[in-house]
């Protein structure tokens, strides 16, 4: 084991077996210019939340809450395009509180128009500063979205749809090369429980060494700017990536981990200027660390799974006193079943996770992952959104994580076991699903 400016360093260069396709890649960065006055998404309560909706139509874009006041950092979607013989992999990292699933299926159908589409990956890096009005759930537009407005979502799919387009036209034959290490402590448990220390990098670059994207992983929450804020930005997170962009010359895509029980430690923008400096210096030392990386395989997994139907507690919401029987049915107000998409990046593996996951259960995950690869990540926030995944113990203790978990006290487990089940199959262990 090596060690970096103190903290432990374990690497893998990804290595593809003989005979396998060459590995292409390319990337790009868009930003996304949203209308004036568009609500801000990710804290449902006041300040943030309009006293009285607008019922007479005065706000184009605001419904529940207010508008918003202006751009600290604008909205940007960063794509990675990649290919490995028959398989194509679009990932793409996007300021948004969370994905919402008809977002990915529109845009599979936009790429789909001039020919097969490649498997989507879209990771919202959860900052509670960036757009709303661009969901299409009734639920989430009241708790902390707003009512969907077609010029934002039209904005965003655009953007989402150039960005894809960049990455592929630069495209070129590439490597890879993956590691993790043990990050200064930026942020504390909600839950009073140890967190995930880990931040994780895949560096790409052409054969020729020129960097092409630098993918990092690191759970923790968009929040360093609370509800007061009404400026427009990626928060923490798209300071550390702009920060990695300038230092690598490379296209530095965001991607949450376990986050659900994760808080920043410094707050207001003094606490995003601290946060992304640390982590970016932390992820620019990774990246320097590592090699050329060498050509690596490319594959992917899908598993639909099955969740309990969605449910409100009301005793998690209210408090202990409130019998734990009593919940408050979702209907169809959110799925009853997901897909966990895995995907192998060389000698790493990253998997989906459709919200927030309690940083336990995410460690569950790395663990059994990584008895079949050198490395795996989980990337939160991805492809959906459906609120928090906890388990038992914490979802049994009223609080807010506990509130806004929806699939009772098994649902955190469900996503866990598919999660490694998944990578099971990806590691060749089990069905292509």
């Amino acid at each position: 084991m090596r060690r970096l400016t103190a903290a432990a360093l374990f690497l893998s260069i990804a290595l593809s077996p003989l005979g396998a396709a060459a590995l292409e890649a390319g990337a790009a960065s868009v930003i996304v210019t949203v209308p004036p006055g568009v609500p801000l998404a990710g804290y449902g309560g006041f300040p943030r939340r309009a006293w009285i909706p607008d019922f007479l139509g005065n706000r184009r874009y605001a419904f529940w809450f207010r508008p918003s006041m202006g751009v600290h950092d604008p909205l940007r979607v960063r794509a990675l395009w990649m290919a490995a013989g028959a398989t194509r992999v679009l990932w793409l990292s996007v300021d948004l509180v969370g994905m919402d699933p008809s977002l990915v299926s529109e845009l599979r159908t936009r790429l789909g128009s001039v020919g097969a589409p490649p498997t989507l990956l879209v990771s919202a890096s959860h900052t509670h500063s960036g757009p709303g009005a661009y969901g299409d759930s009734a639920l989430f537009a009241f708790l902390a979205l707003d009512r969907q407005a077609p010029d934002v979502r039209t904005r965003l799919l655009e953007g989402m749809e150039a960005a894809a387009h960049e990455a592929e036209r630069r495209r070129v034959q590439a490597r890879v090369a993956v590691g993790r290490l043990a990050a200064p402590g930026l942020g504390r448990s909600r839950l009073g429980q140890p967190l995930d220390p880990e931040l994780g990098l895949l560096k790409v670059t052409s054969v020729d060494g020129r960097p092409i994207a630098l993918v990092w992983n690191y759970a923790v929450h968009g929040t360093a700017l609370g509800r007061s804020n009404l400026l427009l930005s990626g928060d923490l997170m798209a300071e550390a990536s702009a920060r990695l962009e300038r230092a690598t010359g490379s296209t530095a895509l965001f991607v949450n981990g376990a986050a659900g029980d994760v808080s920043p430690l410094r707050h207001g923008w003094p606490g995003v200027e601290w946060a992304g400096s640390t982590l970016a210096e932390a992820a620019l030392a990774l990246w320097r660390s590592l090699g050329p990386g060498r050509d690596g395989p490319l594959d992917v997994r899908l598993l639909s799974v099955s969740l309990p139907k969605p449910t409100l507690s009301v005793r998690n919401c209210s408090g202990g006193w409130v019998p734990a029987a009593l919940h408050v049915g979702l209907g169809r107000a959110l799925s009853s079943s997901v897909e966990l998409l895995a995907v192998r990046i060389g000698d790493s593996a990253w998997v989906t996770v459709p919200g927030e996951l309690q940083t336990r259960l995410g460690l569950d995950i790395k663990a059994a992952g990584r008895r079949r690869f050198a490395e795996v990540f989980v990337a939160g926030y991805s492809n959906d959104y459906l609120g928090y995944f906890l388990t038992r113990e914490a979802y049994g203790r009223p609080s807010y994580i506990a509130c806004g978990s929806l699939y009772g006290e098994r649902g955190g487990e469900i996503v866990r076991d598919a999660a490694v089940d998944v990578l099971e199959r990806l590691a060749g262990q089990g069905p292509r699903g």
